[in-house]
């Protein structure tokens, strides 16, 4: 990625950005077991507490686990999957017997389906959105989203793709001094745009503005959105 330095008000990014409390690390967005090595220059990262940095790493795990093996169709390690989701696999196989547990066949069509956890998806989808508002907005949401929608981008039908894929027109500038504002008037970069962290395997865009949205599409396969209309 770009290497853009921000030039907005410190105090904003002062503190832990998921709870507030003083910011000892710092947390990856995305995090990099969605990514793949060698890992791209400049990743993207936010002022973090050790606690919650820590507390998203097994989900997140998870998460990157679920999404290769629905698209592999497998939770047994094979050649098929990326090399760290098979090194989890193989380290974990507690875990690989926990996402099997909620697969089903379905004989009509041939295929294996996964049953998700929605809720340990729906956190490390909410943390990613946090992380994106903050180091592309220089925005801190502290309220819960209006809207939250994590769906298989194959499941979207030809005109909800169209809709997902299009950037929404913001009436809003980005927050002065944010990495949005600097890609616009520094580096041309139309705001909101999508942004490519690894090709294949992440990408993001940020609107500011009310909504405030922020989409991601993680392994060319799960199409997230969360919004903030408060």
């Amino acid at each position: 990625m770009r290497q853009i330095v921000p030039t907005g008000d410190e105090r904003v990014l002062a503190a832990c950005i998921y709870c507030g409390a003083a910011p000892d690390t710092r947390d990856h967005v995305p995090s990099r077991v969605l990514l793949d090595e060698p890992f791209p220059e400049n990743l993207p990262v936010v002022p973090s507490c050790r606690a919650c940095n820590t507390s998203f790493s097994l989900d997140e795990e998870y998460l990157a686990v679920l999404i290769d093996c629905v698209i592999v169709g497998a939770t047994t390690p094979t050649s098929r999957h990326r090399a760290k989701v098979r090194r989890i696999l193989k380290r974990q196989p507690a875990l690989a017997a926990a996402i099997h547990a909620g697969c089903t066949s379905e004989p009509t069509m041939g295929t294996t389906v996964f049953a998700a956890d929605l809720d340990r998806v729906k956190k490390v989808v909410l943390k990613l959105a946090k992380g994106h508002a903050a180091f592309e907005l220089h925005t801190v949401e502290d309220e819960e989203p209006s809207a939250v929608s994590i769906v298989p981008l194959q499941l979207l039908d030809e005109n909800s793709r169209e809709a997902f894929e299009t950037p929404p027109h913001s009436y809003l500038f980005p927050e002065m001094g944010s990495r949005a504002m600097m890609r616009m008037f520094e580096h041309g970069v139309p705001s909101p745009s999508w942004i490519v962290v690894q090709s294949g395997r992440y990408r993001f865009l940020a609107s500011p503005g009310r909504p405030l949205l922020v989409r991601m599409v993680i392994g060319e396969y799960l199409a997230c959105e969360v919004a903030w209309d408060v």
